[in-house]
């Protein structure tokens, strides 16, 4: 019984001593997990927002830019709001493979919708990395045409002909009294309130010092993943949302699945692996399904190896793992319009 006693907590020794090797080698390697305290996690998203020293994170900003982003009144149908393609009940994204917007038009370019969730550690915005922060990410699908097909004056109308709007705004943004509200800052309060959209995970609290949030097969996954060198695209807090080249050693085989080709360097922004198991189908495109076909798939192009099906597998149980805790978002109450507010144009 005492040779028993010993062999198993050699063995839990063991586990042990490789669990905390384990989450060391992947913070060696990039990955950073989010803040344990409160306090740390809004100090990071604060310093990753670079619009956060003129307009910092207050309640009434985050209140006001969730009912913006729920308000399809922003198109220029009345049907189309900002989480119709970034679904916050459905992994922060659409799940379909080309996003849909005005008159029912897919995306020209065959571009899948990233997901909201964590966005704000993104380096970038969009898969070819135009935007610098959230809130300019906002301004665009607001006015492309085959998205919500608005303006910024169609916009700034529908807030200023909105008497509870108004005063949200100038509560929110101390503006002056009969100082209309501008688009600008009504793409400011979406990307405040983008900035909590934060899922800490069990991998959070791995790396973090908790050597039993991940199981066992999850923890294989990760050394896969370390020893594939899949964290030399994605690495960082999501684990990706930074720009890198794609197709590096091969073709990727749906590159004709739409025109994309990233920015004028070639360069696409890095998929973020935070909650991947709920935001298929995979790739700017879409065009792949399965998790493990993506992940064979990127081993191919990227690295230039061959992952089999078992490693495949491995690497996705890690990657359940970064589903998240998802914010509560209880859906807002509307200021209704009145006789001043842009009428829908559904242009049929």
């Amino acid at each position: 019984m005492k040779k028993l006693s010993i062999v198993l907590c050699s063995a839990l020794a063991l586990n042990f001593a490789f669990a905390s090797s384990l989450a060391d080698d992947a913070k060696n390697l990039g990955l950073m997990p989010l803040p344990k305290s409160e306090k740390n996690l809004k100090k990071l998203i604060e310093d990753s927002s670079p619009d956060a020293q003129a307009f910092p994170t207050t309640k009434e900003r985050v209140e006001l830019g969730k009912m913006l982003y729920f308000d399809p009144r922003l198109s220029k149908s009345g049907i189309v709001s900002c989480n119709t393609c970034h679904n916050l009940g459905y992994g922060g994204a659409d799940n379909i493979p080309a996003s849909t917007g005005h008159k029912w038009t897919p995306n020209p370019h065959h571009v899948n919708a990233p997901t909201v969730y964590n966005s704000v550690f993104n380096s970038v915005q969009f898969w070819d990395g135009r935007a610098a922060h959230l809130a300019e990410q906002a301004a665009g699908p607001m006015t492309a045409m085959p998205e919500m097909a608005s303006t910024p004056e169609r916009v700034e109308k529908v807030i200023n002909s909105i008497p509870e709007y108004v005063e949200l705004f100038g509560k929110a943004f101390d503006l002056k009294k009969d100082e209309p509200v501008n688009f600008d800052l009504v793409t400011t309060a979406i990307g405040v309130f983008e900035r909590t959209l934060v899922t800490p995970t069990r991998f959070d609290d791995f790396l973090n010092g908790d050597k039993n949030a991940l199981t066992k097969d999850e923890q294989d996954g990760l050394k896969l993943f370390l020893e594939k060198g899949c964290t030399t695209c994605h690495n960082g807090v999501n684990l990706g949302g930074n720009m890198q080249a794609f197709g590096v050693v091969a073709k990727y085989k749906f590159a004709n699945v739409g025109d994309f080709t990233g920015d004028k360097n070639g360069m696409v922004k890095t998929p973020v692996l935070r909650n991947v198991l709920l935001t298929q189908p995979y790739f700017h495109n879409g065009a792949i399904w399965d998790i493990e076909d993506a992940i064979k798939e990127m081993g191919s192009i990227q690295l230039g190896i061959q992952i089999s099906d078992e490693e495949a597998a491995s690497i996705a149980t890690f990657f359940e793992s970064l589903n998240g805790k998802m914010p509560e978002i209880i859906y807002p109450v509307l200021p209704a319009s009145t006789k001043n507010t842009p009428k829908p144009e559904l242009d049929y």
